[in-house]
């Protein structure tokens, strides 16, 4: 028996096989690490001035950014992180400590703003576009004019503490990327206006990953997609993304122009060559009540291409010079710059009389943004500003999107998901396990079957692990397919070696041979079979093909050999 056990040790396909286990656990990376991983980090909140970044996209998942700590009281749940947050109050300073570095942020006060019974006058500002010089430069700026305005008296009213700005999650404890249905977040379907060849989709995919990484979300997955109608389609999967967000950023074709009178004098991406987004170049102007709402403005500056310049001082040339009856002066030209958001007009600015002419890169943006409160009204704007400035680094995308399907999917319910996988994978292991046993009485062959079984599924799992892989039901469904390949193809083997009686062995290594012919005929049947399953129903069943075409071949090029170097040697 030692004698067999040496040999068996020193087979050629059984150190394969540890080999393939080892990479395996390695990509897998399994970790004992505690903590909650920061998913996303909102604008403008109390994490995002404490300089916290925005996750990277693609990293490992045990290489995500973890809060250990705060102000020393350890973190090791999202349970703690909710609970201890909850206790904060306004205006004090605390201190997160992560597997990265350590961050002072200040909490803030939320309030709410209602209306009173009474009126008050407030003072507006009109924005106007004016030329002036800094260090010898000429840039255009954006200018004010106040005027006096009646409005209804307003009460703030404090509703505790503001959100600190941090999205969080459980610490992942591998390198395994759990897909939408077991993590929770959106998916959605968009289809093309009109059929793109494979460089435009590739130039799509690759513009709205850069439009998406830009605007800050992480755990995205961008994949093209078909049926077998011949669709076209692109799959979008964000982890703890919002539907309004995904519509606005993809679902639109994001093609911003700038006019003056019917001429465009710049567009997005291709004439802006420097968008500022730092806090010298861009925020909050200023927020007041209008019409039983709040309004506010943001403003950026940005750096227009020569070519662009040149077409803003030939659109304004002819222009005649208008005067102003409130300011008294001749401040405009008798055209606007309006700026339009797919084809809708989303903002429009006067021009200084002193612009006339004048070729002029550094220009201020505008917008407003609305909210039922003062707060609300802050959020939308700043939210509209980062959109925007998405839009003109990245460009508009090559073609519509239309949205076929929205699917969100809740962490909660990603999480039952998760269990009852778990549940549903381990029975079918016990099952397996009670059939083997029952089939042959013998541990000498059941154990072995249910050992090449299991490592079967931790290659497939370091697999997708090394490759980036999500792995969510449809995955999980193709690994109990190829779970029950591997069983039935190992019971061929064993069955056909031990045909006629184990002291025949003359034959043994034909026995194999022929065992083998059946098994590759079953794995080339079970490829043929999940190949269209790849591109129908828009690809959505993409997860369950791969996984299972993976899985079988693992198994009969790597544990179906470890296998039968078991039974050559062993059951002789």
């Amino acid at each position: 028996m030692n004698y067999k056990i040496k040999k068996l040790i020193t087979n050629w396909r059984v150190i394969l096989l540890a080999v393939f286990i080892v990479i395996s656990l390695i990509a897998i990376h399994p970790s004992l690490s505690k903590g909650v991983a920061i998913r996303s980090v909102l604008t403008n909140s109390s994490a995002s001035i404490a300089n916290i970044p925005q996750p990277k996209p693609n990293v490992q998942p045990v290489a995500r950014e973890r809060i250990i700590s705060i102000n020393n009281v350890p973190i090791n749940n999202v349970e703690d992180y909710h609970k201890y947050v909850s206790t904060l109050g306004p205006n004090r300073a605390i201190q997160i400590k992560t597997t990265k570095g350590a961050y002072k942020l200040t909490t803030r006060e939320k309030f709410e703003t209602i209306e009173l019974n009474e009126t008050e006058e407030k003072s507006i500002t009109e924005t106007i576009q004016r030329n002036a010089t800094i260090n010898g430069t000429t840039h255009i700026i954006n200018e004010t004019i106040t005027k006096i305005i009646v409005v209804p008296k307003t009460k703030q009213i404090s509703l505790g503490t503001e959100d600190l700005g941090l999205r969080v999650y459980e610490a992942p404890k591998t390198n395994i990327r759990k897909g939408l249905d077991l993590q929770g977040g959106t998916r959605v379907l968009l289809q093309p206006e009109v059929k793109l060849n494979q460089f435009d989709l590739s130039v799509l995919i690759d513009n709205m990953k850069e439009r998406l990484n830009v605007y800050g979300l992480s755990d995205i997955v961008i994949r093209d997609a078909g049926d077998l109608s011949g669709n076209q389609y692109i799959v979008v999967e964000i982890a703890g993304a919002t539907e309004e967000e995904i519509k606005d950023l993809l679902a639109k074709q994001g093609k911003f122009e700038a006019k003056i009178g019917n001429n465009t004098v710049f567009r997005g991406g291709q004439d802006i060559v420097y968008v500022g987004r730092s806090a010298q170049d861009a925020g909050i102007e200023q927020c007041n009540p209008s019409a039983g709402q709040w309004a506010c403005r943001f403003s950026f500056s940005i750096t227009l291409s020569a070519e662009a310049a040149q077409r803003q001082a030939e659109a304004t040339k002819d222009l005649a010079v208008v005067y102003d009856s409130i300011s008294g002066r001749s401040d405009y030209l008798s055209e606007k710059l309006e700026l339009y958001l797919d084809d809708k007009k989303v903002d429009e600015l006067n021009i200084g009389a002193d612009l006339k002419g004048q070729a002029v890169t550094q220009i201020a943006i505008s917008g407003p943004g609305f909210g039922v409160n003062q707060q609300d009204a802050a959020v939308n704007t700043a939210q509209n500003m980062k959109r925007l400035q998405t839009i003109l680094i990245t460009g508009s995308l090559p073609v519509k999107l239309n949205i076929v399907k929205i699917d969100a999917i809740s962490p909660v319910l990603g999480e039952e998901f998760v269990k009852n996988a778990i549940l549903m994978s381990l029975l079918a292991i016990a099952s397996v396990a009670i059939v083997v046993g029952v089939r042959y009485w013998k541990l000498l062959i059941a154990i072995p079957i249910l050992i090449t079984m299991l490592s079967e599924v931790i290659i497939l799992l370091g697999v997708a692990a090394f490759i980036g892989w999500n792995i969510d039901l449809a995955a999980i469904a193709g690994i109990l397919v190829a779970i029950g390949t591997g069983v039935d193809d190992q019971i061929v083997i064993t069955d056909e070696t031990l045909k006629g009686g184990t002291s025949n062995v003359y034959n043994w290594k034909e026995k194999v041979k022929r065992a083998f012919v059946i098994i590759m005929l079953a794995y080339a049947t079970v490829v043929v079979a999940m190949i269209p399953l790849i591109f129908a129903g828009a690809g959505l069943l993409k997860g369950f093909a791969i996984t299972t075409i993976i899985g079988v071949t693992i198994g009969v090029f790597v544990t179906r050999p470890a296998y039968s170097a078991f039974v050559e040697i062993m059951l002789k």
